[in-house]
């Protein structure tokens, strides 16, 4: 699938979400000269270890997006408080129909509409209802997806898997974390390139493909 000069919309529950579920596609999507975007919507504040500032997670979001080539106006930052997004619902939708009418991407990413976390199940409903009428698409945390369906690839070249890589580095408070280690980001990789029959890929599920002319 090939996306050029498009204005393209990440939905980021939490700071990390976005990167670890397509960091590789957007190095791509940004190399094909698209204008990327990312919402988060958490900093998970109350979460925060031991040892590190409460906002530890909004500078290390501005370091790896930043890594990745995002620039920082294109990085909308909310504060809602961790595992509580299902009770903010009509606020969330809100300040997603906002940047939808302010940005009007034409391809949205957001979690899987099944994933089992509270927050990126909330987020990706909403989305759902927001961008009926955009492509979206859904990235992968396998983690908490029970179900996904695999059924549209980005094949990737290894230096944007490093890249990707390297933007997940920037989150030292989060380094302890499974997910987050190098080795895991290229297995995945790997593993979904071979799938498609490709060295290097990331899977997305499609909720719905709008293509115009």
């Amino acid at each position: 699938m090939q996306i050029h000069n498009q204005t393209i919309l990440i939905l980021s529950p939490h700071t990390d979400d976005a990167e670890l579920g397509c960091g590789g596609t957007i190095r791509l999507l940004l190399e094909q000269g698209n204008q990327v975007h990312i919402a988060a919507f958490s900093a998970c504040r109350h979460s925060v270890l031991a040892g590190f500032p409460e906002d530890v997670l909004v500078r290390e979001i501005k370091a790896s997006t930043q890594q990745l080539g995002i620039p920082e106006q294109n990085l909308h930052l909310f504060d809602y408080d961790v595992r509580t997004f299902n009770y903010h619902r009509q606020q969330l939708l809100d300040d997603i129909l906002k940047l939808r009418e302010t940005l009007k991407p034409s391809v949205v990413f957001v979690p899987s509409i099944n994933d089992i976390h509270q927050d990126h199940y909330t987020i990706a409903q909403e989305a759902v209802r927001a961008f009926k009428f955009s492509t979206l698409l859904c990235y992968e945390l396998p983690w908490n997806n029970f179900e996904f369906k695999t059924t549209l690839f980005f094949g990737l070249k290894q230096a944007h898997v490093e890249e990707k890589i390297q933007a997940l580095a920037q989150y030292k408070s989060q380094a302890h974390r499974p997910y987050m280690q190098p080795e895991f980001t290229r297995s995945q990789a790997r593993m979904r390139g071979v799938q498609a029959g490709l060295e290097w890929a990331e899977v997305f599920e499609v909720v719905r493909m709008v293509i115009t002319t």
